[in-house]
């Protein structure tokens, strides 16, 4: 009796509808970033800082994503953004289908960007693909320097890193240096910028990053 091993991907189903989101994104011109982290990272904040950069200059929604409660989604609204809730109950990353079903409530034919602010974890939301054009990440000052070393994934994967809060450098053990040095180990096109939502410091940098990539990716690049 010949045995026959059927394996099949884990991230198969995932996959398949990344596919169908990617080519939803394509057909309606809109550019969409993954923006991921650990908890507390500052990803709402940023959001918050972003829609009033960006007021008046691009359409911009957001999906939210969370364990549970729609807090996050209520503060990035009172800016006048569009945005969605997305609740995992207990899941701890956002995949293709959870932003399937978001789709179905959020054309993404209203806007030009569509951010995902993903739940924050340093691993499983970098093994996801949603058919995102790019990942960018934050990692903190007030983490730890060794983040990249330890959670090397999410570090590779992303087109971007935002060093967050660091207006805080003063007061944390934290070595930029070292953390873009290690980041850069795992990912040497990873673009690095220093933010802080509170100061402004970076801001600017940010909003330009986002629109250029808003722009190469409807030239095709």
């Amino acid at each position: 009796m010949t045995e026959v091993a059927i394996q099949r991907d884990v991230l198969f189903d995932n996959d398949a509808a990344a596919a169908a989101n990617r080519a939803r994104f394509r057909a309606a011109g809109t550019y969409v970033l993954n923006l991921m982290s650990g908890p507390g990272s500052g990803k709402t904040t940023l959001l918050e800082r972003t829609a009033e950069r960006l007021r008046g200059r691009v359409r911009l929604g957001v999906i939210v994503g969370d364990i549970q409660t729609r807090r996050d989604a209520d503060r990035i609204g009172r800016h006048g953004v569009a945005v969605h809730q997305v609740n995992t109950g207990g899941g701890c990353h956002l995949d293709a289908r959870m932003v399937a079903a978001a789709l179905d409530v959020m054309d993404p034919a209203d806007f030009d960007v569509l951010i995902v602010e993903n739940v924050g974890n340093l691993v499983c939301p970098a093994e996801f693909d949603l058919g995102e054009h790019d990942k960018a990440m934050i990692l903190s000052v007030t983490e730890g320097a060794d983040k990249p070393a330890k959670y090397p994934l999410m570090f590779h994967e992303s087109r971007l890193m935002i060093l967050g809060k660091v207006d805080l450098l003063p007061y944390v053990d934290f070595d930029p240096d070292a953390a873009v040095a290690d980041a850069r180990a795992l990912n040497p096109a990873l673009a690095v910028l220093r933010l802080s939502s509170k100061t402004g410091e970076g801001l600017d940098d940010w909003a330009d990053w986002l629109l250029q990539r808003m722009r190469q990716f409807r030239d095709g690049r």
